[in-house]
């Protein structure tokens, strides 16, 4: 259990201030993570590692000469927001181009692809590269869906290498996709992990079982089998991990056994003793394996093996030398560079002054007082939202809502009191939530505030037809984001029914007072429905058979939400005072 802490939801942030100050003479922070503390004497492409907290030394223990030129850090097991991932970017760029490198899964790719679409806007050259390695997480015929776990640790070290000796973003990301096509891992867990300020695990197992085909996000593994001895264990892992030998593969390989976090280094050299053995046998070579923590679940008791194909482009790279905070190689050669100021956050745009009516003005103090009624709920539901997401996911739906709303809360307050209307309030609300919850969630609520509050403007209050084009608006934007759909136990069970409900109650001539109610109860009854939905998308989607009886987490805390704001949100007052936490 991690024990260590002050304020749990300031865990992440803690954690790396205190990275960086302890290893300073590498690594600077930057607003949404960590860079290299020289930039390169010539141009090179910036590789940036990224994902969420909690799995040190991914990723910013791996920035450094050979490695990572930056990370992006989000929270504990959420994926970082698209200005985190920016801001990254931009401290790290120096010429040659960026590509962000991260697990496959829904927050990453649509956070990594929003920044990479405003960097590639601004003329900076930017690619991605997903990781798949997890064979547990979907079948062969459907690869592109696997997750990304400890095969990021290669796939890293090969693009890093790549980029060292001067290779080209094209060349970069060719070689990083080839290293994640040659990866295979399977992973196994005895024990669950807990949050900061948790009083329980994120699962349990029984007595003398483990779970096979973990995550790293503290998810459960997807079969619960007796636990085995080392030697039996070992059979297992070697076994599966070869059954998915690629195509035309060589007899040299990397191998990373890697401890999930709490999982002592003498229990993986018993292990290793007869998973090394086994590969030999099988007539490979084993190229500097590797054996330790390199891509934790925070506390979690827990093991896996990777193994990666090699060839005469990837051996050197997988071999090359590397300097970082947590994991050095070889003698690497300094380029000498210069040290990197530290230059102030990106702001975003430029500051400008509000334009808005009066009655819009009125409008927005309901906005702000709506924002705070949603504020209180979430502060009230984190833990039971918490354990829903446990159940087939990582557990961080409750947290991550949290510090969405209270972002947002305080944004909402801040834009009222410089003068906004309706409109630029919930804009700055929705771009506070995206920035501070990020994961999958973050980025879809703040996308849909935002396009909530472009339909309704700073011009007047909304009536019934503009409020239901607002609340049209908002799902579409989540769908268009999202790509899910109903029936796939995602959000979108929730909110469809609810914009659907509302619009046709309004076309039909209620009272949006009313007309909110009803499709309030409608996004409630199908929130609860999808208790009996597989996930189709998400994280708890390879975990699809535990989560049948648990209602979506997404989906009822839409539910809940949209049940709160409806009394604000179709308020007819037109007055301009102040709301609570408004000055």
């Amino acid at each position: 259990m991690t024990k260590i802490f002050n304020d749990p939801s300031e865990f992440a942030e803690e954690a790396l201030a205190g990275f960086c100050d302890v290893h300073s003479d590498l690594v600077r922070q930057v607003p949404g993570g960590a860079v290299r503390r020289y930039r390169p004497a010539q141009p090179k492409v910036a590789v940036l590692a990224g994902g969420g907290s909690g799995h040190y030394p991914a990723f910013a223990g791996v920035i450094g000469t050979g490695f990572a030129d930056g990370a992006v850090v989000g929270n504990i097991f959420t994926s970082p927001s698209a200005q985190q991932a920016y801001s990254v970017a931009k401290a790290a760029e120096s010429g040659a181009g960026v590509v962000f490198t991260y697990g496959n899964y829904a927050g990453d790719v649509m956070n990594f692809g929003m920044a990479s679409e405003r960097l590639a806007a601004e003329g900076i050259a930017v690619e991605n590269v997903l990781v798949t390695d997890d064979i547990a997480s979907a079948p062969p015929s459907e690869s592109a869906k696997r997750r990304g776990i400890a095969g990021d640790f290669t796939v890293f070290k090969v693009m890093g290498a790549a980029a060292e000796n001067g290779a080209d973003l094209a060349e970069v990301v060719r070689l990083g996709r080839k290293a994640n096509d040659q990866t295979r891992t399977i992973g196994s867990a005895f024990a669950g992990c807990t949050f900061p300020g948790a009083g329980a695990p994120l699962f349990t197992l029984p007595e003398g079982q483990m779970g096979l085909g973990l995550g790293i996000h503290g998810e459960p593994g997807l079969h619960d089998t007796d636990l085995p001895s080392a030697k039996d264990l070992g059979r297992e892992l070697v076994a599966r991990v070869l059954s998915e030998t690629p195509p035309d593969a060589g007899s040299r390989i990397a191998v990373i056994l890697n401890g999930l976090g709490s999982t002592k280094h003498e229990e993986l050299f018993v292990l290793w003793g007869t998973i090394a053995p086994l590969l030999r046998d099988a007539g490979y070579t084993l190229v500097m394996p590797e054996v330790g923590e390199l891509v934790t679940s925070l506390d979690m008791a827990g093991v896996s093996l990777t193994i990666t194909w090699l060839d005469e482009e990837l051996e050197p790279l997988w071999a090359a030398p590397a300097e970082t905070p947590a994991y050095r190689r070889g003698a690497v050669v300094t380029r000498a560079g210069t040290s990197a100021g530290e230059e102030a956050a990106d702001a975003g745009a430029p500051a400008e002054a509000f334009v808005a009516t009066g009655v819009s003005r009125g409008y927005a103090a309901a906005c702000v007082e709506a924002i705070g009624a949603a504020r209180t709920l979430l502060h009230g539901a984190e833990e039971r939202l918490g354990w829903m997401d446990a159940i087939a996911g990582d557990g961080d739906h409750g947290r991550g809502m949290v510090r969405g709303v209270d972002a947002a809360a305080a944004a909402a307050a801040a834009a009222f009191t410089g003068g906004a209307g309706a409109g630029d309030v919930l804009a700055a609300a929705g771009d506070a939530w995206a920035d501070k919850a990020g994961g999958t969630s973050g980025v879809l609520w703040g996308a849909g505030l935002r396009a909530f509050g472009e339909t309704v403007g700073n011009s007047s209050a909304p009536g019934a037809n503009v409020l239901a084009a607002a609340v049209t608006a908002f799902a579409d934007r989540i769908v268009q984001l999202g790509k899910a759909e109903i029936g796939d136990k995602t959000m979108v069970d929730a909110l469809l029914p609810f914009a659907s409900t509302f619009s046709r109650a309004v076309a039909d001539g209620a009272e949006p007072g009313l007309a909110w109610q009803d499709a309030a109860r409608e996004a409630a009854a199908a929130a609860e429905a999808t208790a009996d939905l597989l996930p189709l998308k998400g994280r708890a989607r390879p975990l699809a058979e535990k989560s049948l009886g648990t209602a979506d987490p997404g989906a009822t805390s839409l539910a809940m939400v949209f049940a709160v704001l409806g009394p604000h949100f179709t308020t007819t007052s037109t007055a301009g005072a102040a709301p609570a936490g408004a000055k």
